[in-house]
């Protein structure tokens, strides 16, 4: 699946010219009577932006409906990061939840619930700051980790609980 949208950059400005500035007086004599643009036209270039399937990269998704089927009765244990996307240090360690889930392949299914989309599992959980880690084993939670922490602190948590 790929997105196209048109960005609209400015072109490169001439020697001389002070970057911030919309434009230039040429002299002090004819400031008001000259001015000098520094932009003429906006340049269009496509990006072309490539959404791919989470799931088979990394950690897949939860949400309130789908808590019990992929958490409480996996058969493997579950790492469940509790997150938002306006939350800046949930964003730093996404791509160490893909990684481990990759890591660990069958043996640990990584998972994430958006607190916002799914307000229900977080309260009854306690989620107060997020990102909060749980790791959940047989239905059961185990440990949490709160914070944006180092991979290692995450893998020595969830190295605990697998068999």
């Amino acid at each position: 699946m790929a997105f196209t949208t048109t960005i609209a950059t400015p072109k490169p400005v001439a020697a001389g010219h002070v970057a911030g500035r919309v434009g230039r007086q040429t002299s002090f004599a004819s400031r008001v009577q000259k001015w000098e643009p520094r932009y003429t036209s906006l340049a269009a270039r496509n990006v072309v932006v490539r959404a791919g399937d989470a799931t088979s990269t990394g950690a897949g998704a939860v949400n309130d409906d789908t808590w019990e089927e992929l958490v409480l009765k996996s058969s493997v244990p579950v790492l469940v990061d509790f997150w938002a996307p306006w939350c800046g240090p949930c964003r730093m360690i996404a791509p160490i939840i893909d990684e481990i889930a990759q890591e660990y392949g069958d043996k640990l299914k990584a998972v994430k619930l958006n607190t916002d989309e799914s307000p229900q599992v977080a309260t009854e959980y306690g989620i107060r700051s997020i990102p909060t880690v749980m790791v959940f084993k047989d239905g059961q939670k185990m440990d949490a980790v709160i914070g944006a922490v180092p991979k290692s602190t995450l893998v020595q948590t969830i190295e605990k609980y697998m068999n």
